[in-house]
C-alpha cells in the first residue's frame, strides 16, 4: 500500500485551483497547491469585475455550495450593480467592479491560513502514473510528490503565447513564466489538446483621460452582495464610478488600414478565440454595417490609477494601438500604462473528460477552469470547486457530485461541455439555460445550500440560519394564501396609487401580490406580521419573485421532471453505437464518441435527432428482455 505525500495536488492558483484547493481542505483532505507564483494567485489579467449576465448566477451558485469567490469580492469591490432590472428575474443579476489589487491578495491570505492547506511555488512537468490511474507529479526541480488525485488548474500556461502584431513570445498572463513540457506529457499519455486564444485590452492612466467626454456609469445596489453570509455594503456615494465611451469613425479607419498588421488578421494565430467576446478589430470586420461600438473606462483598483479600456482587446502592434487609443474620445493624449495582447493556450478537448471532470482515460487525473475549454474567472471558479468536491469524493470511493440543468448553471455548464463539446472558449450566457426561471440569481440558496451541508461545504450554524429563513418565507406564504383584503381595507390607498380601482371584494394576499407594480416590501406593512417573521431585503425580493411567478416556476418545473425521467434511464459505458441497427451514421458517431451516461445526456448530443433516442430506448428494452 502506497504512502501518498497528499490526498490531493492541484496544480495552477488561479481562479480554479483556488476553489478545488478550499473545496479539499474544507473537506478535510490534505492538499497540496502547486503554482507558478503565489503573488499571482487568483490574478485578473484581464477584465477586473466578479459576475454579470448569467457569470453572477454562478458565483452565487459557489458560494451556496461553500466556495470563496463570493464571500473575497464582497469584501474587495469598487462598485457593484444588478444587470437586466427591467427584464424578469430569470435574467437578473450581479455584477461587480473588483479590485484588481486587494481581491488576489485576500485570496492569497486565506490560502496561506487554511487548514489542510500547503501551497508550494514551483512547475509541474510530468505526472506520475502507471497503466491505470494518476498518483503525483513531478516538478522541474525533479521532486516527485505522490497523491490520490491531482487536479490540473492551469488555466491559459500551458504553452502560452503572447501575440502582438507579427511578434510571438512564449510568456504567459502579465507577462508571466509559461508551463511548458505539461502539454506533450499530456499528449503522451493520449490525452487530445487543442489551442484556443483569448486576449485582453489597453490599461489607460486615468490621469492622461479627459472624462468630461465620457458618461458616467454608477453602481445601482447597495443592499446585495454575491455570499449569503454578507450582511455589510458599501454605499452606493462611496462607490466607484465607471465611463461609457463610443468608438469614432477614425478609430473604424485606422483599424481597417492596418488589419494585415493585427496577429488575429495576419495570419499567426493559431487559437481559435471567444466568438461572444471578439477583439475590436474582429468588431469592425464582422460588424462592418454598425458606426460604433461602446466601450467602457473601468477603475482597476483602489491603489493604482490603472484604467482598464473595455471591448477594446487588439492583437495590434503597439504603435497602431497607440493611434487607436489616441482616436478615442477623452483619449486624444491617453497615456498607455499597458499595451493589449491575443494569448494562445493549449486545453483539453472536451471529451476527454466526463461529467465529474475526472479525464476518462485516466483515473485521479482531474480538470478544471480554462484548460476545461472554458473562458472567464467565474465559470473558472465553478469548475474548480466541483473538480475539488469530486476529486475528494473520489479518494472516498464515494459516488460523483453531479448537478442537474434545472439545478444549477454550472451544471448547464459541464453538461454543455461534456455533451455538445466546445471548439472556442466557452462562456456562460443566460440563453444557454433552458430553465432560467428555476436558476435565478436570488435563489440559489434555496437550490445548492442542502448539497453544500452535505459535502461538508456549508457549516452548521449557516445552516440553521438558511432553514430558519427557508421556514419563513414558507410561513409568510401561507399567511397571504389565508389573508383577505376588502373595500374596507387600508391597503386600497396603496393599490390606487398605482392605478388600480378600490377593491369590492375579499382579495387573496397572494393575488394582490400577483398584481403589476405590487411589492412585498410595500405590501408586508399591511399584514402585521410578527417580528419574527421579518427578512432582509433579499429574502423579501425571494419571496415575491416566489409568488408572482409561481405558475411559470411550475411549469418549468414540471418540464424539468419530463427531462429527469430521460436522466433517470442509465447507459452502460459499453454500448456498441457503431453497430447499432437503426441508428443514422452521424449518431453512431457522435454517440460513440460522447460515450453519454444517460438517455437524457444522449439526447442533448449535437447530431442526435429524437429517432436516433427512439431507437436508443428500444434497444435497451431488447436488452432488459
Amino acid at each position: 500500500m502506497m504512502n501518498y505525500d497528499y490526498d490531493v495536488i492541484v496544480v495552477g492558483g488561479g481562479h480554479a485551483g483556488c476553489e478545488a484547493s478550499f473545496a479539499c481542505a474544507h473537506r478535510g483532505d490534505k492538499t497540496l497547491l502547486i503554482t507558478l507564483n503565489i503573488k499571482m494567485a487568483a490574478n485578473m489579467p484581464c477584465n477586473p469585475s466578479i459576475g454579470g449576465s448569467a457569470k453572477g448566477i454562478v458565483v452565487r451558485e459557489i458560494d451556496a455550495l461553500g466556495g470563496m469567490m463570493g464571500k473575497i469580492c464582497d469584501q474587495e469591490y469598487l462598485q457593484m450593480k444588478m444587470l437586466n432590472t427591467k427584464k424578469g428575474p430569470g435574467v437578473q443579476c450581479l455584477r461587480a467592479q473588483a479590485d484588481k489589487h486587494r481581491y488576489p491578495h485576500h485570496m492569497q491570505e486565506e490560502l496561506l491560513n487554511t487548514r489542510n492547506l500547503k501551497v508550494i511555488e514551483g512547475e509541474v512537468k510530468t505526472l506520475l502514473h502507471d497503466e491505470h490511474s494518476v498518483f503525483g507529479v513531478t516538478l522541474e526541480d525533479g521532486r516527485e510528490i505522490t497523491s490520490r488525485a491531482v487536479i490540473l488548474a492551469t488555466g491559459t500556461y500551458m504553452n502560452s503565447e503572447i501575440l502582438r502584431g507579427h511578434n510571438k513570445i512564449s510568456q504567459g498572463p502579465d507577462g508571466e513564466k509559461p508551463s511548458v513540457g505539461l502539454s506533450d506529457y499530456l499528449l503522451s499519455m493520449g490525452i487530445k489538446l487543442q489551442r484556443l486564444k483569448t486576449g485582453t485590452p489597453q490599461r489607460i492612466a486615468k490621469e492622461s483621460i479627459d472624462f468630461t467626454k465620457a458618461e458616467i456609469q454608477y453602481g445601482n445596489v447597495e443592499d446585495q452582495a454575491f455570499s449569503y453570509e454578507t450582511h455589510s455594503f458599501l454605499p452606493i456615494k462611496d462607490q466607484i464610478p465607471c465611463w461609457l465611451i463610443y468608438t469614432t469613425p477614425k478609430t473604424h479607419e485606422i483599424i481597417r488600414a492596418n488589419l494585415d498588421k493585427s496577429a488575429m488578421y495576419g495570419g499567426i494565430v493559431q487559437g481559435v478565440g471567444p466568438r461572444y467576446c471578439p477583439s475590436i478589430e474582429d468588431k469592425i470586420v464582422r460588424f462592418a454595417d454598425k458606426p460604433r461600438h461602446q466601450l467602457f473606462l473601468e477603475p482597476e483598483s483602489y491603489d493604482s490609477n490603472s484604467i482598464y479600456l473595455q471591448g477594446f482587446s487588439t492583437s495590434m502592434p503597439e504603435d497602431v494601438q497607440e493611434d487607436m487609443v489616441h482616436s478615442l474620445p477623452g483619449l486624444e493624449k491617453a497615456k498607455i500604462l499597458k499595451y493589449a495582447y491575443a494569448i494562445e493556450y493549449d486545453a483539453l478537448e472536451s471529451d476527454e473528460y466526463d461529467v465529474s471532470l475526472m479525464v476518462k482515460k485516466w483515473p485521479g487525473l482531474f480538470v478544471s477552469g480554462q484548460i476545461c475549454g472554458t473562458s472567464g474567472y467565474e465559470e473558472a471558479a465553478g469548475l474548480g470547486l466541483m473538480a475539488g468536491i469530486n476529486a475528494s469524493k473520489f479518494i472516498k470511493n464515494e459516488a460523483p457530485f453531479v448537478l442537474k440543468r434545472d439545478e444549477a448553471y454550472i451544471g448547464v455548464m459541464i453538461d454543455d461541455l461534456i455533451t455538445k463539446g466546445t471548439k472556442e472558449p466557452y462562456r456562460l450566457l443566460s440563453s444557454r439555460a433552458e430553465y432560467r426561471l428555476l436558476l435565478r440569481s436570488d435563489n440559489a440558496d434555496m437550490r445548492l445550500t442542502e448539497y453544500g451541508h452535505e459535502l461538508g461545504l456549508i457549516s452548521d450554524s449557516r445552516y440553521e440560519k438558511f432553514i430558519d429563513k427557508k421556514n419563513k418565507i414558507s410561513k409568510i406564504k401561507d399567511i397571504l394564501e389565508k389573508t383577505y383584503f376588502g373595500e374596507t381595507s387600508s391597503l386600497n390607498e396603496y393599490l390606487m396609487s398605482l392605478g388600480y380601482e378600490k377593491l369590492s371584494s375579499g382579495v387573496k394576499g397572494t393575488d394582490i401580490l400577483k398584481r403589476n407594480g405590487v411589492s412585498y416590501k410595500k405590501l408586508k406593512r399591511y399584514l402585521n406580521l410578527p417580528s419574527e417573521l421579518s427578512l432582509d431585503s433579499l429574502g423579501d425580493f425571494q419571496l415575491e419573485v416566489m409568488v408572482k411567478y409561481q405558475g411559470y416556476i411550475e411549469n418549468e418545473r414540471k418540464e424539468a421532471l419530463k427531462l429527469r425521467k430521460l436522466e433517470n434511464i442509465k447507459l452502460s459505458p459499453n454500448l456498441d453505437y457503431i453497430n447499432m441497427d437503426g441508428l443514422r451514421l452521424e449518431a453512431r458517431q457522435k454517440l460513440d464518441r460522447v460515450r453519454p451516461t444517460t438517455v437524457g445526456q444522449a439526447s442533448r448530443i449535437s447530431g442526435v435527432n429524437p429517432s436516433d433516442i427512439s431507437v436508443l430506448i428500444l434497444h435497451l428494452k431488447k436488452g432488459a428482455n
